[in-house]
């Protein structure tokens, strides 16, 4: 009898040796690092997006507001073509709000802008050195118009009483002769009064309403007919000044007014992060877009102005290395009073 032995033989253990597990992990590392990259950028990409529509949003809407104003410098709300336009404003030609013959000004540094003149550097609201800034006079329609004869050489009716106007207002009213410039130192009702003086500030030289202007008590007289349009008139200026944040912003200074005089130290943040404005203006004569101190005197000339805004994101680590994102956009706007 044969006997066959068999022999069994213990398994033997299977599992990673040291170098196959340092592997594993380097690759395992490696992945994980690539993953990680890949989110890290797609943070990135959407931070730098956001901020780009951020700034994009930024511009635009300070482009529309600001050449809302520019579009309507010297709008009178009547036939512009003959150039009479009576004002009656005591010092209009030395307040900026007052000088009609200069509905347009700018200037290359806003610190030497006289209506900036009562901000204290470096306080809110105050504007920055080396930007420009530009004034801005026009007109906005009222719901009213001139009513029937009120029999008062320093009044005149409306044809319904109106929320628009109010003592200390300056109104522009005209007919198919002309228009005039004055304030409001009366309103009741429908009664609107005009007299003489210095209250409210600036106050009227005269109660002639007539052309050409002539600053005595009486004037040229003139008695405006009904259905003679009624506009509001509106002075703004528009510059980069500090922020309650300690950033830049975009600037309005819009003319208010009372009773008792005139109130010109309100400024309108419009839109913050706006850290530079640099205008240019294009007169009639020329054919290239030019600096304030270029253009000089000659403001009744520019018929366009070029504005160009350096816009930062608000989210400050958007752009690669950590910083605020940075963009410069030009919008160009006509002054359509002043175009044939």
């Amino acid at each position: 009898m044969i006997y066959v032995h068999q022999r069994r033989h213990a398994q033997r253990a299977h599992g990673f040796t040291m170098i196959e597990l340092m592997v594993a992990m380097l690759l395992g590392l490696i992945v994980i690092g690539g993953v990680i990259s890949v989110f890290l950028a797609g943070q990135q990409t959407y931070r730098a997006n956001e901020a780009l529509g951020d700034v994009e949003n930024s511009s635009r809407a300070a482009f529309e507001m600001m050449t809302r104003d520019l579009r309507d410098v010297g709008f009178t709300g009547c036939d512009n073509t003959t150039g009479r336009i009576a004002n009656v404003l005591n010092s209009n030609t030395t307040l900026w709000y007052a000088n009609w013959s200069v509905p347009l000004q700018g200037y290359d540094d806003a610190t030497t802008d006289p209506a900036l003149s009562s901000f204290t550097a470096g306080t809110t609201g105050a504007p920055l050195k080396g930007t420009s800034s530009v004034r801005v006079l026009g007109t906005i329609p009222s719901d009213v118009s001139v009513g029937s004869a009120s029999g008062s050489p320093t009044s005149f009716n409306i044809n319904a009483a109106s929320t628009q106007l109010a003592a200390g207002d300056i109104i522009m009213v005209c007919d198919f002769d002309h228009a005039t410039l004055m304030q409001v130192t009366s309103y009741s009702g429908t009664s609107v009064g005009f007299a003489t003086g210095t209250t409210p500030t600036p106050g009227n030289c005269s109660s002639g309403l007539g052309y050409p202007t002539i600053c005595t008590s009486t004037g040229n007289a003139y008695t405006f007919l009904p259905n003679a349009r009624v506009n509001v008139m509106t002075a703004v200026d528009w510059y980069i000044g500090k922020n309650a944040a300690n950033t830049y912003s975009l600037f309005r200074l819009p003319v208010t007014y009372s009773a008792a005089g005139v109130s010109v130290a309100t400024p309108q943040e419009m839109v913050r992060n706006v850290s530079n404005m640099q205008i240019k203006y294009l007169q009639s004569s020329g054919a290239l877009f030019n600096s304030a101190t270029t253009v000089g005197g000659n403001w009744v000339a520019v018929n366009a102005a070029q504005v160009t805004l350096t816009v930062n994101s608000t989210y400050v680590r958007a752009s690669v290395n950590n910083t605020a994102l940075t963009r410069s956009f030009t919008y160009t706007a006509t002054m359509r009073n002043r175009v044939l």
